[in-house]
């Protein structure tokens, strides 16, 4: 046999019939597609009609007039930005909650860190207390606002905060009609902590369990304090987790609605917030006005101010950069 041949039966045996030179010879199994696209088709339709076609549609609608309807009406530009970045009501919400943000920001950051930090020192009962921190996160935004509201600052003597703020001989105070002082923030605050502080300090826990503990060691016997530590040790090799949950804390922040509604409406649907968040001043605008172009164009802006901040958040703290 020559040698072509040979070199012949070699390649046909390297490269069976159908399989080309340089390709791989795993075949496409159709089936599994398919089996793939029935699946995942109902969800893919769901969020594309009632998630991409109605941010779209609600796109379309901030430049229309449409009052009392989603139909396209009148094109008008750009005249609903225009009225809310003129409107002092929307304005002044947009203050409030940067304001709101400003402070509860760094304030949920903080608490978040430091019960991460302490309960990771525990050696028993930590599953405990770890459930036990995190359990109000799985509670709705609207019970808990309720609970706040009608039993805890209900500024009934009776109410749990006047109640304790008796033993300390403390005046009974009508906590959410409170203005001067404007101790309604207090209200607001809390439930939010209470709602928010649980889960990002689990996250921060699983970033400080994945810290390798011969660096503690290490620095234990160069005579590090545990101050030291913290700042030389933890808080550099937290920085990816500190940095995703900066960001969840800032984007929820500025989404803040369920516990700004719930506290402050009467049972007569009536809102009587001394602040609103543009969320709440939108499902006014839009579902109780009917003026679905303002309140489109109303959420395009907070959308776009929740991006920039984000952004600037990022470039800040260098999100995505490499170590």
């Amino acid at each position: 046999m020559s040698d072509t041949a040979t070199t012949g039966q070699a390649a046909t045996a390297a490269h069976p019939a159908g399989v080309r030179p340089g390709r791989r010879g795993r075949r496409t199994d159709w089936r599994a597609v398919g089996a793939f696209a029935v699946l995942t088709a109902p969800i893919v339709l769901g969020l594309g009609l009632f998630k991409y076609v109605a941010i779209g549609w609600s796109f379309l609608l901030s430049f229309s007039e449409a009052r009392g309807t989603v139909d396209l009406g009148s094109w008008v530009g750009f005249d609903n930005y225009t009225f809310l970045l003129e409107d002092e009501a929307f304005r002044s919400s947009m203050t409030g909650i940067i304001l709101f943000t400003i402070f509860i920001v760094p304030v949920t950051f903080g608490i978040s860190l430091g019960l991460a930090v302490l309960l990771h020192g525990v050696r028993r009962g930590r599953a405990f207390f770890r459930t036990s921190f995190l359990i109000p996160a799985a509670v709705s935004y609207v019970v808990a606002a309720l609970i706040w509201k009608m039993s805890l600052f209900n500024g009934l003597p009776s109410g749990v905060a006047n109640t304790i703020g008796g033993l300390f001989g403390w005046d009974v105070q009508s906590w959410i009609a409170s203005t001067d002082p404007p101790l309604y923030w207090i209200v607001i605050i809390t439930v939010r902590l209470w709602l928010q502080v649980g889960l990002y300090m689990i996250l921060f826990l699983a970033g400080l369990q994945a810290i390798p503990v011969h660096l503690y060691e290490a620095a234990a016997l160069d005579g590090a304090s545990r101050w030291a530590q913290f700042r030389h040790i933890t808080l550099p090799m937290l920085r990816n987790t500190s940095v995703a949950i900066l960001m969840l804390i800032l984007i929820a922040a500025f989404q803040a609605f369920d516990e700004f509604y719930n506290v402050f409406v009467t049972t007569t649907g009536n809102s009587t917030a001394p602040v609103r968040p543009p969320l709440v001043f939108l499902y006014d605008t839009a579902l109780k006005g009917q003026d679905y172009g303002v309140g489109s164009a109303g959420a395009f802006l907070l959308t776009l101010l929740i991006v920039l901040v984000t952004l600037l958040q990022g470039r800040l703290v260098g999100f995505g950069r490499k170590d």
